[in-house]
């Protein structure tokens, strides 16, 4: 895993504050920084402007400065900068090699993806299996292209006018280069509603985001873009093949084996749920090696899991670590996780998401998670609860008019709407607190992410956690709190071929009464009832007593915020009347906020 910072202008470029727009990034790669410049050229190049291409390397794969970015093909006459893992590098090598391609590193991913693309074109990205993200220069047409991975697992930004394009993994970094730069107000009003800024639009309107699977052309002679579209589409998989067990099982222990390559040694997350349990027993059943497990614990019992990761790890025999969250963790762990975002994110899992990688980073760069599992296996209470059609009932909405807002989000009333939609979307909007803000929600964003008009099926929903909750929520969580660490994160469960294979088959393996069997399934060799059957518990901490007895803290926080001086004075007021989790976490998504528009 790395960053990179790449700036291209038609007027001088001030480096000055390119150093300081890299100190955002330095975290994602601390071992080698490396650039290219006007004033350090190290390849000749067609570029007729001012250019600076900034790279920081976390080594992983092929350690030698062979593989050192940005790299350049003598051969090819191209640049990339990428940020990630190709977990099939060795046999795109060995296909590229047979076509005549010759290599100068031994092992290097990044080379095969710059042979690749320079051999075969674009389509080469369709066959990487990994997370990444790529800057590639086209030195001979003098074009460039921003490409993401199908899913979204690591970031890249970009900002482009008439006179320069800046493009980044980091939202801060390119934030602190622009010279002019006005709040998007839209993406304001989405953050307040759902708690993340969804889409391609941040909380600057001069900056965006390449969205999943996203490749754009860009032409630099203009510095304009050409061209932007997609070379994989999770809304076509919608097959309907029977399911095999037997398949489907192969896909995953492959998916959990592949991820264990590297130069350095692995760990692994483990909470003790049936995700992160199931990749551990794959690693133990195919690893003659002693795993590595850590686990986040708390002091308080009603958000401690460490009965069931003690369990997992005595069962395969792990050499385990833990860290525990107190009743009264300090301000400044706070502060430290929220600094490790670069857009404004409301989950209060930041907290013990940050918590672990850290543990995890100071002995191993490289650790495996569970993330996706519920997504692939409709796991989380939202679909489960969609397809109760027993439940529904026309009155909810109007009971959901009715519900006061200070009260809480109205889920419990709304989850019961006839309407699926509407049923969906009340686990993620809070359109009580837009109304407690005097704001009227924006509900465009949706568009992006399910046909609002129509009734959705299960795939429709499923697919609508993949580009929502997933892209935009769970894995920017995971990416920045972990390279903020200089931690890398692999997850098995994300490999596109278990999501093709999943959505294109009949879903005949989904028991909505037994939720996840065929992962319980595969776990009952090892564990009983108890272990599986047992309630889901979130990657939490106890938000709602930290807010409440640090009120006077969040109090002068949000004293001189844009949150009170645009909307509602009195709203910590009016939060506070009832003190409830739901009511926490809305004054914990304010602080997010009043925290991060200090720091832009």
């Amino acid at each position: 895993m790395c960053g990179f910072i790449g700036y291209i202008s038609e007027d001088p470029i001030t480096f000055a504050n390119l150093k300081k727009a890299n100190d955002h990034i330095i975290c994602r790669g601390p071992d080698k920084n490396i650039f290219f410049n006007n004033e350090n050229k190290k390849f000749k190049n067609n570029i007729n402007k001012y250019f600076h291409f900034e790279f920081n390397r976390l080594s992983i794969i092929d350690l030698s400065e062979e593989a050192d970015q940005p790299m350049h093909s003598k051969e090819y006459d191209n640049i990339l900068m990428f940020n990630g893992e190709i977990y099939n590098h060795q046999e795109l090598r060995k296909e590229l090699e047979s076509g005549g391609v010759r290599f100068n590193t031994d092992h290097s991913d990044t080379e095969v993806i710059l042979n690749g693309i320079s051999k075969q074109g674009l389509s080469f990205i369709e066959k990487l299996n990994g997370q990444f993200a790529i800057f590639f220069l086209d030195n001979k047409e003098n074009k460039a292209y921003l490409i993401r991975d199908r899913l979204g697992q690591k970031p890249l930004y970009y900002s482009l006018d008439n006179n320069n394009l800046i493009f980044s993994s980091n939202f801060l970094s390119i934030s602190t280069v622009l010279k002019n730069k006005n709040i998007n107000f839209n993406s304001l009003n989405d953050y307040l509603n759902v708690g993340v800024i969804p889409g391609k639009n941040t909380l600057i309107k001069e900056i965006s985001e390449v969205m999943p699977s996203q490749i754009i052309e860009l032409d630099l002679n203009e510095l304009k873009i050409l061209n932007i579209h997609k070379y994989w589409e999770i809304d076509k998989q919608n097959g309907s093949s029977d399911f095999n067990k037997e398949e489907f099982f192969s896909l995953f222990n492959d998916s959990v084996e592949i991820r264990q390559i590297a130069d350095v040694p692995i760990a692994y997350f483990l909470s003790g749920g049936v995700d992160s349990t199931s990749i551990l027993q794959s690693a133990f059943e195919t690893s003659n090696e002693k795993i590595n497990t850590f686990s986040v614990t708390h002091e308080n019992n009603k958000y401690d899991e460490s009965t069931w990761s003690n369990m997992a790890s005595n069962t395969f025999k792990t050499n385990h670590n833990t860290e525990t969250i107190t009743n009264d963790i300090d301000i400044g762990t706070i502060n430290d996780s929220l600094d490790s975002l670069d857009q404004p994110y409301f989950d209060p899992s930041v907290v013990p998401s940050y918590v672990l990688s850290n543990l995890i980073s100071r002995h191993y760069k490289v650790a495996i998670s569970g993330d996706g599992g519920d997504e692939l296996l409709c796991g989380y209470d939202r679909i489960i609860k969609s397809q109760n059609i027993k439940n529904r009932t026309k009155l909810a909405d109007f009971l959901f008019y009715l519900y006061p807002s200070f009260l809480g989000t109205g889920n419990k009333i709304l989850r019961h709407s006839k309407d699926i939609s509407k049923s969906y979307w009340s686990f993620h909007e809070d359109k009580k607190l837009m109304n407690l803000l005097n704001l009227v929600p924006n509900n465009s964003f949706r568009d992006e992410y399910i046909d609002y008009d129509k009734n959705p099926t299960l795939k429709d929903l499923m697919k609508t956690d993949y580009k929502f909750f997933l892209s935009e929520m769970m894995l920017f969580k995971v990416d920045r709190t972990s390279m903020a660490n200089s931690l890398e994160v692999r997850s098995p469960f994300l490999d596109y071929r278990l999501i093709e294979y999943v959505l294109n088959s009949n879903l005949s393996f989904i028991d909505f009464e037994y939720p996840k069997k065929i992962m319980k399934d595969y776990l009952a060799h090892y564990f009983d009832n108890s272990f599986l059957n047992r309630k889901k518990q979130g990657f939490v901490f106890n938000v709602e007593d930290w807010v409440y007895d640090n009120i006077s803290y969040l109090d002068s926080e949000l004293g001189d915020s844009i949150i009170t001086s645009e909307f509602n004075k009195n709203i910590l007021k009016s939060l506070s009347l009832n003190k409830t989790r739901i009511n926490g976490i809305r004054i914990w998504k304010l602080f997010v906020l009043s925290k991060f528009m200090k720091r832009i």
